[in-house]
């Protein structure tokens, strides 16, 4: 698989911040009205299934920390993966 923007837009994003209930994560970004728990968190699929639940668990905990910042111009907040 070449690396390059095709690529990673292509990629099945999930939200790890969000789990199901019944294993897995769900598809990034929400549908209309949608709501949960918490802000979304998300990394490609075959990433979220390499890290290890701490790691997954600390990747949340830097994005809401990044999201508790003020934003001056609209801009998404980035968290490190």
């Amino acid at each position: 698989m070449s690396k390059g923007l095709r690529s990673w837009v292509q990629a099945n994003w999930v939200d790890i911040a969000n789990p199901k209930k019944s294993g897995g994560f769900p598809k990034c970004g929400r549908s209309g009205g949608e709501t949960r728990k918490n802000y979304p968190k998300c990394v490609p699929a075959a990433k979220a299934r390499s890290m290890s639940a701490s790691q997954r668990r600390s990747a949340v905990s830097r994005k809401q920390k990044a999201e508790r910042k003020t934003r001056q111009d609209k801009k998404p907040n980035y968290a490190r993966t």
